[in-house]
């Protein structure tokens, strides 16, 4: 895996399994984020869950690329607001274990998510470890495109940052 591919944010890996235009948009720096009801009830949740845990094990940033929400010993754990996109969030959660282990570190990995009183353990296999590289790969695909990926409807369009940048001009 060359360098250059390894080099992305753990968000980018989270958009490649939510929307294409929005991972490609976020990129070129169109963020709508900052004024989504959804990320601001995240945020939240992330700064107040969670209160037994020291604050330097919590939102433990690394090389400027991934923002890891809890760190101890032998785990990291990402802090979800649901599990809508488990998919995206297990993508996340790989990568930032691979990046890890680039690193010399070995970490066990665990989605939280405090609303629904949920964990759910992410070990890195092999087989997750291939998944990482060619999610990596994909998203050098999507950001090297001239222009944004079509449009293409799914149903948490209408809950995304995104949804009246792509859908305002629909009747």
């Amino acid at each position: 895996m060359p360098d250059r591919l390894l080099k992305t944010t753990g968000l980018r890996v989270n958009y490649l399994y939510i929307c294409h235009r929005k991972l490609w948009l976020f990129d070129r720096g169109i963020t709508m984020e900052q004024e989504s009801d959804w990320v601001l009830q995240g945020k939240l949740l992330g700064q107040h869950s969670y209160s037994s845990i020291p604050e330097e094990h919590k939102e433990v940033a690394i090389d400027n690329l991934i923002n890891i929400d809890i760190v101890d010993s032998d785990h990291i754990g990402e802090v979800k607001y649901s599990n809508r996109m488990p998919e995206a969030d297990r993508i996340q959660l790989l990568y930032y274990l691979y990046y890890l282990k680039k690193l010399g570190i070995e970490k066990k990995g665990t989605i939280n998510y405090p609303k629904q009183r949920r964990k759910e353990e992410v070990p890195l296999t092999e087989e997750g470890e291939r998944e990482v590289e060619l999610a990596l790969r994909k998203v050098a695909e999507i950001l090297a495109l001239p222009k944004p990926p079509s449009l293409e409807r799914k149903r948490i369009c209408p809950k995304c940052a995104y949804y009246e940048f792509c859908f305002g001009g629909e009747d």
